[in-house]
């Protein structure tokens, strides 16, 4: 299995996690998540889209953090399921947006 199908998937398994952690109790998920969002950053973000990554991975934490504060003064049951995948999301989208920020610095002071 070639490294571009395995940071595909990961993206995807990635993104179903959240959404299954929203619906039920999942030990040890942002562990699982922080994990497959290196992974991601490791292989599916080129050099060429480091500067767009970046930006779009600001964007969706200040999204969530906010959506986050949103739902829960909502504190309603969706409130809490959309807090949880929002959170989930954060996770696994921040731990690529390291990956990619580490590989940009190095780049840099080459």
């Amino acid at each position: 299995m070639n490294l571009k199908r395995v940071g595909k998937w990961s993206y995807i398994v990635g993104l179903v996690i959240c959404l299954i952690a929203g619906i039920f109790a999942v030990p040890m998920i942002a562990l699982i998540l922080f994990v497959l969002g290196l992974i991601v950053g490791f292989l599916n973000v080129t050099t060429k889209e480091t500067e767009k990554f970046l930006i779009a991975t600001i964007a969706l934490i200040m999204l969530g953090v906010g959506s986050i504060q949103a739902f829960a003064i909502m504190g309603t049951t969706i409130g809490v399921a959309a807090n949880t995948i929002l959170a989930s999301f954060m996770a696994f989208v921040g731990a690529a947006g390291l990956v990619v920020a580490v590989k940009s610095i190095i780049g840099i002071t080459k």
